[in-house]
This record gives C-alpha cells, structure tokens and sequence, in this order.
C-alpha cells in the first residue's frame, strides 16, 4: 500500500496525497479497493490535504465507491480544499458520496447516501462536538486527532502519536 490507513474498529481512514491525477489514480483506486477487500465496513478517503484532482482521481474514487456499494459497505470522502469540492461538484461526486470537512465529521456524521446509518453498528468512535477528540466505547479515548482553525488534517493523523487509554 502506498498510501497510510488508519484502522478505527471496521472504519479505515485512507490519507490520500496532495495531488491526485493520471499519475496515481490507478494506485489510489487499488490500494482504496484493498482496503476494502480487507474487511472495511466504511471507508473514509481522507482528500483534506489534497489540493488538486483530475477526471482520473474523480473515476477512481467513483469506482471505488460502487465496488464499496456492491460489497455493502460505506463509503465517505473528506474534503476541505475549493479546488478539489469543486471538481466534485462538477462531476456529480458530491451527490454520489457523502462528503464532510474532517475526518471526526466523517466518523460521526450523518446518514450515507442509501439512507443506510453512518456507522456501521459495531462501530467505536466517536466525536466530540468540535471534532476535536475521538472518544472510543468502554471509556477508552483516542488522541491524535487535533481540529485546527476549525479543521482537520490529515497529516495530523500520521504526524502525532496516537495513543488508546
């Protein structure tokens, strides 16, 4: 896999690069498919710090998002640059998936597409109002995942320890 994942339960944060095009597309779709073959009951395509995406990212997440509709899974995109929202908006996407400003928004936000529930029913996190802390089931707490200015990134993810106490 080239790109990081972050396992939450059964929901798998897959950060994707600053930029997404011809280049990568190819790359992305397969390790985002892995992720699912792997299990994912909802796959979150972590796309805050990308600030660019082509025709060939668009496909490759589109695809991505009917092979997770086949295995039922979830499927989500986090996004928080004009540059990529707006790509999304031209080519239809952003009413295909459901897209949210931080990945603590993903992992608690509202219904999927399908009407299906966010979560999956075994799933542990939770976020606080501000999406500044990630709280798991049994008291534990997740740390590392940090809002700021009002969003998320998700280099933080990678960048900071995360710990479970």
């Amino acid at each position: 896999m080239y790109y990081p994942v972050l396992w939450i339960g059964q929901a798998a944060v897959v950060t994707l690069p600053a930029e997404i095009d011809i280049t990568n597309a190819d790359s992305i779709r397969e390790d985002l498919l892995s992720v699912l073959n792997q299990g994912a009951v909802l796959l979150i395509a972590d796309l805050s710090s990308t600030t660019f995406c082509d025709s060939a990212g668009v496909s490759a997440l589109a695809r991505t998002y009917r092979r997770a509709t086949a295995s039922e899974s979830g499927m989500r995109l986090v996004v928080s640059t004009p540059a990529v929202q707006r790509v999304l908006a031209i080519t239809g996407v952003d009413r295909l998936l459901d897209i949210y400003p931080s990945v603590a928004a993903s992992l608690t936000g509202g219904s999927l597409g399908r009407g299906e529930t966010a979560q999956p029913e075994n799933a542990i996190a939770k976020a606080d109002a501000d999406g500044g802390l990630i709280s798991l089931e049994r008291g534990r707490r997740l740390r590392g995942l940090a809002a700021h200015g009002g969003n998320d990134r998700a280099g933080d993810i990678t960048k900071l320890d995360i710990a479970v106490l």
